[in-house]
């Protein structure tokens, strides 16, 4: 593991920020060519990142930052899933040289629920190993381009959601079965697509590190009913554990494999891919963590609409959790307790270095004579920090804290209505304005928060 002091960071992705919409050689993104509904923002201009970036890393400086995650756009730098765009990486590598001149650690990642639609149309995207292979000549082309310049990678966000939405990925099915089928095989060739992409990291940059980003999914069971205590722990295997365990070890739960057999799930893996899966490790496991869920034993009638968009499992159901606050776009409730939880199974299950690479808190913000009161998020945030603080203390090896997000971006699925951001982004999903940045009470909190740093006792 790289020997550095704590990383105080911010996150954002690609699509949800850059805007730019085909500019300067960019190609058609999944993302870019999903039907969104009426009202909500789309992706040609998002946060104009592409035209703000300057402003935002002077932002990240005087914030005090010394680390930045975020996204390249697949897209943008193979508009065909073929052909480089130089543009493209030359995009990001200003901003890498921006940040490393103010003393910034770029933390990019790879895959994140981007990728060229070229590629769906060319070979029905991640469920064709030519996907897989494309992936893997996506990851060499940016290593050599950023080597020395990039220590830390990102291979995926976010498996569960990655491979389950349909409008992220662009493999459609009107048929549920086959929808589910097509996610355990998209979420299998993910994991050998980042298996060679480990690889290929330790050939070109051996110093460098890389590591996946799960969506942790911390479940508490509704009662001490034994079978809602199953249904607690078939939650978190199969949303959780299923993915990292073959991200880490190459391998799959045992109930699990049941599971997938019995339903006729398992997806296509060779015996050469299973060789390949257990043939790499990777260096450390980001975590985001925004709430928990609690879960009973299946009822009749089962009700999916809690579960992360377009994804369902039998096993368990979702059920309101009447011991946390809730808010309108955190309807599930927030519990600083389970992000401590999440970093103590996942480091009992892996034993790997731990970042936190999103955690925030959603709000419909208000711009008030030039100014945003989001003390809500300031108690959110202060509230899973010294959570993160208790686990550093106890000898748990967390290395990273980046909240979601720097600025204001367009949620996946809810626009500019939600929001995260730090900086507020003057627009609105009809009226994209100038995109103007301000800060919010949140940032200067965060600014000072930092200057104290982490305390081990």
């Amino acid at each position: 593991m790289l020997k550095n002091e704590f990383l105080w960071g911010a996150s954002t992705s690609a699509f949800q920020a850059e805007g730019a919409y085909l500019e300067d050689g960019k190609g058609l993104g999944t993302v870019d060519v999903r039907k969104v509904p009426s009202g909500i923002a789309d992706t040609k201009i998002a946060s104009d990142h592409y035209h703000h970036w300057e402003e935002d890393i002077e932002s990240m400086r005087e914030l005090g930052l010394n680390t930045y995650r975020f996204s390249f756009s697949w897209s943008r730098i193979m508009p065909d899933g073929k052909t480089v765009n130089e543009k493209g990486l030359k995009f990001y590598e200003q901003i890498i040289d921006r940040c490393l001149e103010y003393g910034i650690e770029p933390l990019p990642t790879l895959y994140h629920f981007e990728m060229p639609q070229a590629l769906v149309d060319r070979y029905q995207g991640w469920l064709s190993e030519k996907t897989i292979d494309a992936y893997e000549k996506y990851a060499r082309i940016c290593f050599k381009w950023f080597k020395k310049k990039v220590k830390r990678w990102v291979t995926i966000n976010e498996q569960l959601i990655a491979g389950a939405a349909a409008d992220l990925h662009g493999i459609h099915t009107q048929d549920p079965e086959q929808a589910m089928k097509n996610m355990y095989q998209i979420y299998a060739n993910m994991a050998i697509a980042e298996k060679k992409a480990m690889l290929a990291l330790k050939e070109i940059d051996p110093q460098a590190e890389i590591g996946p980003v799960c969506a942790i999914q911390i479940v508490y069971p509704n009662s001490s009913d034994p079978f809602d205590v199953l249904a607690a722990m078939d939650a978190e295997e199969m949303m959780m554990y299923s993915l990292l365990d073959l991200s880490v070890n190459g391998s799959y739960p045992p109930r699990f494999t049941s599971y997938l057999k019995k339903k006729g799930y398992m997806p296509q893996i060779s015996k050469e891919d299973w060789s390949l899966l257990r043939s790499a490790k990777p260096d450390f496991i980001g975590i985001n963590y925004y709430f928990p869920l609690a879960v009973c034993h299946p009822q009749p009638n089962q009700d999916f609409s809690k579960l992360p968009p377009f994804w369902r499992c039998e096993l368990f159901q979702v059920v309101d959790n009447p011991h946390l606050q809730k808010s309108e776009w955190m309807p599930n409730g927030m519990d600083p307790e389970g992000l401590y939880l999440g970093i103590r199974k996942l480091y009992d299950r892996y034993h790997l270095p731990l970042i936190i690479t999103e955690n925030g808190m959603a709000y419909s913000d208000i711009l008030e004579d030039g100014k945003v009161h989001d003390l809500y998020r300031i108690e959110y945030l202060d509230a899973h920090i010294r959570k993160i603080e208790q686990a550093i203390s106890e000898g748990y090896p967390v290395f990273g804290y980046c909240p979601w997000s720097l600025f204001d971006l367009i949620s996946s699925h809810q626009g500019f209505k939600k929001r995260y951001g730090l900086i507020y982004v003057d627009r609105t999903d009809e009226d994209t304005k100038t995109c103007a940045r301000i800060k919010k009470d949140s940032y200067y909190w965060y600014r000072d928060r930092i200057r104290k740093g982490i305390n081990h006792d």
